[in-house]
């Protein structure tokens, strides 16, 4: 069943790219015009609202399978990868001695620009 869907929105996802690409720019009307483009293939209307009811439609279909193939994956699972770890580990800080002192570095003197050291 998963390997339906998976074939059916592989071929979807195609269909939508070229349908999409088959589609007209906002300024395709002005080419059109010294093109001298027939559009009784389609009616009076011209393919642009067949081809918004086919992008529509392709794009219902790829949805419905992205939330399947969602479904399908999350229920597949049988645990986090935390669940996998095991035994924790807690981080333990290192007792701090007594008698240890804190070194600090003596500070260096500024070197104006241009001196070398």
């Amino acid at each position: 069943m998963e390997t339906l869907i998976i074939i059916i929105h592989v071929v979807v996802c195609i269909f939508l790219i070229g349908i999409v690409l088959l589609q007209h720019g906002k300024g395709a009307d002005i080419g059109a015009t010294f093109g001298g483009s027939s559009q009784s293939l389609f009616g009076t209307e011209g393919p642009l609202p067949l081809l918004n009811k086919i992008t529509t439609l392709s794009a219902v279909i790829f949805m419905a399978t992205s939330v399947a193939l969602a479904y399908f994956s999350a229920q597949s699972g049988t645990g986090s990868v935390m669940s996998q770890r095991g035994v924790e580990q807690q981080a333990v800080a290192p007792e701090a001695d007594a008698s240890a002192e804190l070194v600090v570095p003596e500070a260096a003197e500024p070197v104006a620009p241009g001196q070398s050291e």
